[in-house]
């Protein structure tokens, strides 16, 4: 399987002729892997996972695509009928050839009167887990982590803590799009030194950058 990292929370993941494109937003440069991704995968509606005039626009012209999501995005896109799949946690489901687990239920708390939106992460052939705008931590082994590296949701300590649960192989950083070159300096330390502590190496690819993860 190959990783490409399309900027902020948006990576593809690629296996043979089969393309899957996760968290398509605002921020992400995904319009040339959406033109020839088999499937695309939301984890919940906001604008940096969820672009919808432009996901709209792709499957206008691409009548084979289809779209697995959560609750409110699927109820978002309602009137594309059954292109757009609601799915949740528990769920198992074969996407495009690629084996999906689906795990979490919420996102994490914005705001302490405002209750959490839907939030579904994906682990998709067993191999690589796209958390989405969630902590969650998986009721099996995750190989390959894609770590959400600065949020508003998140402080530092929960990346240590998070990387220490879910003891990933790797880890390379996504949602960090808001970020500048001085954040981006402090984030990749924590990273590395989240890594350390496990004895593994954790990284932030480059937007663009593709990694085999059989060599990985």
């Amino acid at each position: 399987m190959r990783l490409t990292k399309l900027g902020h929370a948006c990576v593809q993941l690629a296996e043979d002729d089969r393309t899957i494109v996760i968290d398509p937003g605002s921020f992400s440069d995904a319009a040339g892997a959406l033109a020839v991704a088999d499937a695309v995968l939301i984890t919940h509606e906001h604008f940096d996972h969820f672009d919808p005039d432009g996901l709209r626009a792709v499957m206008a012209e691409r009548p084979e695509l289809d779209v697995w999501t959560s609750r409110t995005v699927a109820e978002s896109l309602a009137d594309l009928g059954g292109r757009v799949h609601q799915v949740g946690h528990g769920d198992a489901v074969t996407i495009a050839g690629f084996d999906v687990h689906v795990y979490g239920e919420e996102h994490e708390i914005l705001h302490p009167d405002v209750p959490p939106i839907p939030n579904t992460g994906f682990l998709v052939d067993g191999e690589v887990f796209h958390p989405g705008d969630a902590l969650t931590v998986p009721a099996e082994p995750v190989p390959t982590l894609c770590l959400p590296g600065n949020a508003p949701w998140m402080k530092i300590p929960e990346l240590y803590t998070y990387t220490r649960e879910v003891r990933p192989e790797r880890a390379f950083v996504i949602h960090d799009g808001a970020l500048n070159d001085l954040g981006l300096t402090v984030m990749k330390a924590h990273v590395a030194r989240a890594g350390e502590e496990l004895g593994k190496e954790f990284t932030r690819l480059d937007p663009g950058t593709t990694v085999d993860l059989a060599t990985a």
